[in-house]
């Protein structure tokens, strides 16, 4: 599933293409694409016909556009899950429609169209009203990621201690920390020498903060690289991958010596996942939560 650098990326693309372009008319092409919807396709269409878009926000690994009414206002955002495989494209009206095309946003200045195409249909789109923050309905209840300025590092330094579960469950959980999942996470406990199963109520304050840095050095990186592909599912706007999994020290390394030390990088079976470290810089604790 991308992570905060692949759709921080994917913002960043939409931000050149469709800020400030005025929706012609929207079409639905899978029903599921929209399910998040309540009020259905042809409700979702309606609301974004002659809507303008405003620029592209992120929080986490959710995306949304801001939709201008005609007098100007500010009420709904258009929402993007990106799931497993969902994509968002840019391309000529006229271009062939991809094999799992789901839903189409065309527009009145008759430039580049945007495409969601999701071939699992795990992702989808909704039109839902923006709270008091300008954040969407649906996500006030995320937590800010790392890289946001208003992020702060010492009241996660303080619920990471209140959990009361592993590092790495802790830094998966969105209402703590946003944006890292399974690659980021693996790569930053290798980065700041923590084992995943490391009880967060031992977590020191020096310790929560050479995380949090190495969480930033590693999405940041990531971010300069376009992101991690393994497949051809994660693509930014027009349609080329991200190389960070060439940078990778801990995540799909199993069997590979350490970067630091040499030795062999350990898969673990973690929450019906994996989880990738190294046996010498990030030692077992005694008490694990597994």
């Amino acid at each position: 599933m991308p992570e905060l650098p692949e759709v921080e990326v994917v913002r960043r693309g939409l931000a050149d293409h469709v800020t400030g372009r005025e929706v012609r008319d929207a079409q639905v092409l899978h029903p599921r694409a929209v399910r998040r919807h309540a009020a259905g396709p042809e409700d979702f269409a309606a609301r974004l016909a002659g809507a303008r878009l405003a620029e592209p926000q992120r929080r986490g690994k959710f995306l949304w556009v801001p939709l201008a009414a005609p007098d100007g206002s500010i009420d709904d955002a258009l929402v993007a899950h990106l799931g497993m495989s969902g994509q968002l494209l840019v391309q000529p009206e006229d271009a062939p429609a991809e094999t799992h095309l789901r839903a189409r946003l065309r527009f009145a200045d008759g430039g580049l169209e945007l495409r969601f195409v999701d071939q699992r249909t795990f992702g989808g789109l909704a039109v839902d009203p923006l709270a008091a923050e300008g954040v969407p309905v649906p996500v006030v209840h995320i937590a800010r990621d790392p890289l946001d300025p208003a992020f702060d590092d010492a009241a996660f330094a303080t619920g990471l201690r209140r959990r009361r579960t592993g590092l790495k469950r802790a830094l998966l959980d969105q209402t703590l920390v946003s944006g890292i999942g399974n690659i980021y996470a693996d790569e930053a406990l290798w980065a700041a020498r923590l084992h995943y199963a490391r009880p967060t109520e031992t977590t020191t304050r020096r310790e929560a903060a050479a995380l949090l840095t190495a969480v930033r050095e590693v999405m940041t990186a990531a971010l300069e690289q376009g992101g991690t592909s393994f497949d051809a599912l994660y693509v930014n706007v027009n349609g080329q991958s991200g190389y960070f999994d060439r940078s990778l020290h801990a995540y799909g390394q199993a069997g590979r010596p350490c970067a630091r030390c040499g030795t062999p990088i350990r898969r673990d079976a973690f929450m019906g996942r994996s989880s990738f470290t190294c046996p010498v810089c990030q030692r077992t604790p005694r008490r694990a939560h597994w």
